[in-house]
């Protein structure tokens, strides 16, 4: 049975065939100075978590995967507003 689709959801929250787990390792594996900081991620995490484009883990602006982008610390917001 497929799961319906979740608009606001991160894919820490689903896990989809693994696919937080592959995030998760590839976040992990990243050097550190171009890795944003717990504290900057959370906040980024919880502006597009408040945002319409984001849908199940993606961003509907620019497709990319949400927790990726939100972890690399020279990356932005990609709504013309740049919200983070």
């Amino acid at each position: 049975m497929s799961r319906p689709f979740c608009k606001k959801c991160f894919f820490a929250d689903i896990d989809r065939d693994g696919i937080y787990k592959d995030i998760s390792e590839l976040i992990a594996v990243m050097p550190e100075e171009k890795r944003t900081e717990d504290a900057e991620y959370r906040r980024r995490l919880d502006i597009c978590g408040k945002c319409d484009f984001l849908g199940e883990g993606t961003c509907g602006k620019c497709g990319c995967f949400v927790e990726l982008r939100a972890a690399k610390k020279d990356m932005h917001c990609p709504s013309e507003e740049h919200l983070w």
